[in-house]
């Protein structure tokens, strides 16, 4: 049977759908660390210490004001309450092995000695702030570099896009951080690992007229609300839906 050039035509749009259902999207919260957070409910003698290492900069590590260092204000501790006061069975250790001033590069350097030595079921990765002086090519081959070394253990890892820097416009998808932003939803699609998007939160919660200097201790460091605001992206990741809701 012939092909008509109708035919033809309509075969060849239909083309860019077909590729679009295909296109790489990033793991999903429901079912990506569902059989680590299965171990939260088990009880002793069957249940074994979970962990999560937060690497990054400054953020994680818990600077605000500078120097002033508020660690059980910062979102891997606030996470940390939120997995045990849902789940107080839990045996759960979140380790920090940010480094305020950091950028990936170092990150990367130092991965495999901080990182995949403390043995971690779950890596969160946040460092675009810092990252802005290297570029995004740069920084893109440093995330990719640390998402590989933890994959090729079995290690689950949650990509966090950046707190905002109130230096920047926000709004404007063509800032530095958006950019950055952009790249990490982008390596969390490429390679199916979670994603976090902080960066998006902090613009809903402008768009929605909050004063995005109310979640800041200092232009470039959340307070404890926008610490907050980051664990709440977060909790959905290892906590059932609502369960982290006061």
């Amino acid at each position: 049977m012939r092909c008509t050039v109708a035919a033809w035509l309509m075969l060849l749009m239909a083309l860019p759908t077909a590729c679009g259902a295909d296109r790489p999207r990033a793991a999903d919260p429901a079912s990506y660390l569902a059989s680590i957070a299965g171990e939260f409910d088990k009880t002793w003698p069957n249940n074994r210490m979970v962990v999560v290492v937060c690497h990054g900069h400054s953020v994680p590590t818990g600077y605000f004001k500078s120097p002033d260092v508020r660690p059980f204000d910062s979102y891997p501790h606030l996470l940390h309450v939120a997995i045990h006061e849902s789940h107080p069975s839990s045996v759960v250790e979140v380790i920090r092995t940010s480094i305020g001033g950091e950028n990936a590069e170092r990150g990367a350097q130092r991965f495999a000695d901080d990182v995949l030595a403390k043995k971690p079921d779950v890596v969160t990765i946040d460092y675009a702030l810092n990252d802005r002086p290297i570029g995004l090519e740069r920084a893109r081959a440093a995330w990719a570099a640390m998402i590989e070394q933890a994959s090729r253990r079995g290690v689950k890892v949650l990509l966090l896009t950046p707190t905002p820097d109130t230096h920047e416009d926000i709004a404007d998808p063509d800032a530095p951080l958006a950019l950055h932003a952009q790249q990490i939803r982008d390596l969390a699609a490429e390679f199916h690992v979670g994603l976090v998007d902080s960066y998006a939160a902090f613009q809903r919660f402008e768009e929605r007229g909050g004063d995005l200097p109310s979640l800041m201790s200092q232009p470039n460091h959340p307070n404890r609300k926008g610490h907050e605001l980051v664990t709440k992206e977060l909790a959905p990741w290892f906590l059932k839906p609502g369960s982290h809701e006061k």
